[in-house]
């Protein structure tokens, strides 16, 4: 056969394609000539195939045929073939391929060979990529090496002992064949890895490596120390305690930082920058939560960071690797405060990778020396102009996180300029965290509604759908705010409905402050003149527009229900409008239509209660435990603050506060007191369940298909007893009698839910006239979970001639002592009759 190419012409040869298919062309004639000189067992030119296999591989094509060839060559005794020979190991073979373990014994007679060039590729090769088990094999003969008084082999094997850290396995392979190797990124200790157990076998011959002056030996020993330090708790203890390493490296970090020039170890100036970074990270672990060490080493750190030049990135790694080691371990407050003016510093570079480590290192560090970064404020904000996205997004971060009461208006002032001018990605975090600010620093109410308002007006629709439940709640709880915040919505949204979190907490504002809005009562600013045809002609738009979404409607025709209690020039018009969608495609604005039109025309008498104005909205706490929450028609999972109940009957005055209802097809009004209410969202106002109610029904029907309701709701939705048909010897209880109105209570367990006790009025009239409009409310505090159901009829006959049953579910999943507040309500004589009243005089028997 004649004479295969030479590694260079191949390269030469290939450079030389113009297209992809040739190249392939080439490259499939070239390997089908090496494995025919495979199979004729050609030792003359196997090394020269081989290296010519290796460079395709790189390429990216297929060598695997090679992976036997490579191990002939390591057997061989020419150096030159030993070098291909495990260059191509390195490269072809791995700990998944069992062909390796053939290596073993070439590797360990490699290792004892006389050339120490020989003993260095073996080294290298088992660094790279020996298995735990060529590992547990030649771990002896690495730890002889490593006593070695030679500094090339010492330094091979702290070499073999670590696995280079690099993108490919090409670059790996090559790196380790070089004889310098200071400045490659070493990383874990390949044998320690692999097998945790032999560490204590390194520990002797880790005694004398820092006293090596080869900066390449005490680099790649600072590397070993430092596993060994972050692998085991023992050894970090043992470098602290008995080794006295600190010192140690305090001395050879403050030689290389008082050295003069040594063209060697120069880098831009610096001397061994790549030493300094590593004496650093292992000082940040041994000083970690340890005074002693961290007391050690607070000169030479300060000495690091006022020392090291700055005008070129290497100096800028090393004082970057500074500040994290300062702030890693229990340094002195002067330190840590010149470790924060010098990330100040890196905000000020040009270069944009520098001040993204300035920024997300000051965001880590934030919340332990605030003090110290709030000085680079003015410098952090300007990063929020910045063109790079990645700097833009820390530096929005970190600007929320300096965010406190002395400087809240500025920086909102600040963070609503960048949300009005940044990308379209940043708009709904931005938006989430000023709202989180502005609810924690606001310094007055007036001044927290303008900036929500702010933010809804330039963020649009890229607010985030949790925002609108909070924004209602905390408007809700500005009483005195209500007017001007009305007043500012309906302005905001005239002629525009494009940004849909703007319009739904505009049209719920609307529909609860409508007569504020009309009547032009507003003394934060100057009051507007507005109809009310002008109010529903702003609802009908939203409904009928395009741009409007399904929510959107829902929350718009819900607010035209509730100015039917309102507005008083306009009820026909309402009842026009809510009929019309009673036929619409949308199945929530046709059940919400079909229910309110219902409203309208069998329990008018309950509409002015039903659209009462919403009571001030309690948050919820994290003290309590989880339970389950109703709340207007929706069912969730919050926790509950405990509290006790106030003392004392409500005022009259106070009594709306009662009217938190929950809403189904077969439940009048419940009332809880002080409830914990979330916003709903458009499938989530008061009357969403009420349905085709049945006040002349039984206690219990069937629910509306498609509402969740807490597991105790349910109870009597089953096909079995709801209760027991004994009594269980609960006594019964005078609840309230007065002005000739009896209210008695008998109780009952539930069969599913021992925790659910089941209570059933009983109203009769001792009176010559009947009570007609009678509605029994209730409110228990916020421990218990309380649901009414329908009463049998809204009319007590006179002289005790009958009486009105209805149906009271409580869960006390605590077992404490029932207290209720009830609210009675009814026509006497000509006359609406309200009166409260207060029960704590329940049998024991009832909660226990």
């Amino acid at each position: 056969m004649p004479a295969p190419i030479r590694l260079r012409e191949l390269i030469r040869t290939i450079r030389t394609a113009r297209t992809q298919a040739e190249e392939r062309e080439m490259i499939q004639k070239e390997c089908a000539a090496i494995r025919s000189s495979f199979r004729e067992e050609d030792n003359t030119y196997r090394c020269r195939n081989v290296a010519k296999l290796l460079y395709m591989h790189m390429l990216g094509y297929p060598a695997h045929f090679g992976q036997l060839e490579c191990l002939k060559l390591i057997a061989s005794q020419k150096f030159t073939d030993k070098r291909i020979g495990y260059l191509g190991a390195m490269l072809l073979l791995d700990e998944r391929q069992d062909v390796h373990l053939l290596m073993t014994n070439c590797i360990k007679n490699d290792l004892n060979h006389s050339t120490q060039y020989v003993q260095g590729l073996a080294l290298c090769t088992l660094g790279c990529m020996g298995s735990s088990e060529m590992c547990r094999d030649l771990a002896g003969e690495v730890e002889k090496l490593l006593k070695t008084s030679n500094s090339y082999l010492r330094k091979k094997m702290t070499e073999m002992t670590l696995s280079e850290y690099l993108p490919s396995v090409q670059d790996r392979a090559q790196n380790s064949l070089s004889v310098d190797s200071r400045n490659a990124a070493l990383c874990a200790v390949h044998v320690i890895r692999k097998v945790p157990e032999l560490m204590e076998m390194f520990l002797p011959a880790t005694k004398n490596l820092l006293n090596e002056k080869n900066h390449g030996v005490l680099h790649t020993s600072v590397v070993l120390l430092t596993e060994m330090c972050e692998r085991s708790p023992d050894m970090l203890a043992h470098f602290r305690k008995n080794e006295k390493l600190v010192p140690q490296l305090v001395r050879i970090l403050k030689n290389l930082i008082m050295s003069g020039y040594s063209p060697e170890h120069d880098v831009s100036g610096i001397s061994d920058p790549f030493l300094q970074v590593r004496i650093l990270r292992l000082l940040r672990i041994l000083g970690r939560n340890d005074d002693d060490s961290s007391e050690a080493m607070n000169d030479i750190l300060a000495q690091v960071a006022t020392n090291t030049e700055t005008s070129k990135n290497v100096g800028n790694a090393i004082l970057y690797e500074t500040v994290l080691t300062i702030m890693d371990i229990k340094s002195e407050s002067g330190l840590r405060v010149l470790a924060i003016n010098i990330l100040g510093r890196f905000l000020l570079n040009n270069d944009k990778n520098i001040r993204y480590v300035a920024l997300t290192s000051l965001l880590k560090t934030v919340q332990t020396d605030h003090n110290a970064v709030q000085r680079h404020r003015s410098t952090i904000v300007d990063c929020l102009k910045d063109l790079d996205v990645s700097i833009k997004r820390r530096a929005m971060e970190l600007s929320f996180a300096l965010v406190n009461g002395n400087n809240v208006r500025g920086m909102m002032k600040e963070l609503l300029y960048f949300l009005d001018s940044c990308e379209p990605e940043f708009k709904a975090d931005c938006a989430s965290g000023i709202f989180l600010a502005a609810e924690k620093y606001a310094p007055s109410k007036r001044w927290h509604i303008d900036t929500i308002m702010r933010v809804l007006t330039t963020a649009g629709s890229y607010v985030r759908d949790d925002a609108v439940p909070n924004l209602i709640q905390l408007i809700t709880n500005s009483v005195e705010m209500h007017a001007y915040t009305v007043q500012r919505l309906y302005k905001a949204i005239l002629g525009d409905y494009s940004q849909q979190p703007l319009v739904q907490v505009a049209s719920w504002c609307i529909g609860e402050y409508g007569d504020l809005l009309v009547s032009g009562q507003c003394e934060e600013e100057e009051p507007i003149q507005v109809t009310e045809d002008e109010v529903l002609d702003i609802l009908e738009s939203i409904l009928i527009s395009n741009m409007s979404a399904s929510v959107t409607r829902g929350y718009a025709l819900t607010a035209i229900m509730k100015l039917s209690t309102r507005f008083t020039c306009t009820v026909n018009r309402i009842k026009k409008v809510v009929s019309i969608y009673g036929s619409s495609i949308d199945v929530e604005l046709q059940q919400r239509a079909v229910e309110y039109n219902a409203l309208f025309k069998k329990y008018d008498h309950m509409r002015p209660a039903l659209l009462e104005r919403m009571p001030v909205m309690e948050k919820v706490t994290t003290n309590g435990p989880a339970e389950i929450v109703q709340t207007n028609g929706e069912t969730e999972t919050s926790v509950l603050e405990t509290k006790p109940p106030p003392s004392g009957l409500q005022p009259a005055n106070q009594a709306n506060d009662l009217l938190d209802l929950l809403g189904e097809s077969d439940i009048t009004p419940v009332i809880p007191t002080a409830p914990t209410i979330k916003p709903a969202s458009a499938g989530g106002e008061l009357l969403d369940l009420l349905g085709d109610l049945n006040l002349t029904g039984s206690p219990v029907s069937a629910p509306a298909p498609q509402i969740a309701q807490p597991p105790f709701l349910l109870d009597g939705l089953t096909s079995q007893p709801l209760f027991n048909d004994i009594a269980a010897g609960i006594p019964s209880i005078t609840a309230y009698n007065k002005n000739g109105l009896k209210i008695d209570f008998t109780f009952e367990r539930s069969n599913t839910n021992p925790s659910v006790t089941v209570i059933t009025i009983q109203a009769s009239n001792s009176t010559e006239l009947d009570m007609t409009d009678f509605v029994f409310q209730a409110a228990v505090p916020k421990t218990f979970q309380l649901q009414l159901l329908s009463p049998s009829s809204s009319v007590i006959p006179a002289f005790n001639s009958g009486t009105i049953t209805q149906v009271i579910k409580v869960l006390n999943p605590q077992k404490q002592q029932l207290r209720m507040r009830i609210k009675l309500t009814y026509n006497h004589k000509g006359s609406a009759m309200q009166d409260l009243a207060e029960v704590n005089n329940f049998p024991p028997q009832s909660w226990q």
